[in-house]
């Protein structure tokens, strides 16, 4: 089998369909996992889209799930699809486990919204932005730090390729972090003017002397919306040493209206970026 690099959309709607299946026709995991003489576990790592997939174990499920032939054809045409490896799978050695189970939903998401409470957001870094802060945070090979930069280069032009919107909110402190050097932030900004004007992009800038608000103390958050009935939304959350994925509808729709919040209360988009025709400002 090749190197796990994170499922495919295609893949997560599969082993959405195999599960719905099962608890349409009323059978256990248990009972699955004997129709595959296999443990109980192999059928839930199938259904979460945790393992590669299988045509002899997915006919087996179906058959044993009694889906008819007019139900079951199209899905097993569709494996071959579901088991390509996503895009990304080149640059699966410059990323972290969570952002291999992330970059799947991403690479299909309609809408992107992120919030980070110190830096301009990721998907809206310069390269020398992105280079600089690496070098500060990381203890990377350079090797590898250039190969994240070209995934990162790569992940926004899919995301204007087709379309996606990305809704990126940040306070102003970012501007006045100085990451890389005076050059380095004036690029970075003059790339966020230009973001103002494109379709595709919003951003948001809450002021210094701004008052609290729903986002305020908490750590990078991204969400995620699939168009997809299968695929539900996800919310990441990165803190220090750990990083969550959150499919649970309660705790996404919980950040969706804090994002809301926060996001009706920043100034509205379009307006000129904090100290708009100066250079970075010092610390």
């Amino acid at each position: 089998m090749r190197p796990r690099s994170g499922p495919t959309v295609e893949h997560r709607v599969l082993a959405a369909r195999l599960r719905a299946l099962r608890e349409r026709t009323g059978v256990s995991l248990q009972a699955a996992a004997v129709a595959l003489g296999a443990h109980p576990a192999t059928v839930r790592r199938i259904e979460r889209a945790e393992t590669g997939l299988d045509a002899h174990q997915v006919r087996v499920l179906l058959e044993r799930y009694a889906v008819p032939a007019e139900e079951a054809e199209p899905i097993m045409r569709g494996l071959a699809a579901a088991s390509l490896p996503g895009w990304w799978h080149e640059w699966r050695d410059a990323m972290e486990p969570w952002q291999q189970e992330v970059i799947g939903i991403e690479s299909s998401a309609a809408l992107i919204r992120t919030w980070h409470p110190a830096l301009v957001p990721e998907l809206l870094r310069t390269p020398d932005y992105e280079a600089a802060l690496r070098r500060t945070v990381t203890a990377e090979p350079s090797s590898r730090g250039d190969l994240y930069l070209e995934l990162l280069a790569e992940r926004r032009r899919r995301l204007q390729e087709r379309g996606a919107a990305l809704w990126a909110l940040f306070p102003a402190a970012a501007l006045r972090t100085t990451v890389g050097g005076p050059a380095v932030m004036a690029a970075q900004r003059a790339v966020l003017e230009e973001a103002a004007h494109l379709r595709h992009l919003t951003v948001q800038v809450v002021p210094l002397d701004d008052p609290p608000h729903p986002m305020t103390g908490v750590p990078p958050v991204h969400l995620l919306r699939v168009p997809v009935p299968e695929v539900g939304d996800r919310v990441v959350v990165e803190t220090p040493g750990r990083v969550d994925v959150i499919d649970d509808p309660a705790a996404v729709m919980d950040y969706r209206i804090r994002m809301d919040a926060a996001c009706a209360a920043a100034p509205h988009p379009g307006t000129p970026l904090p100290g708009a025709g100066k250079g970075p400002a010092n610390p």
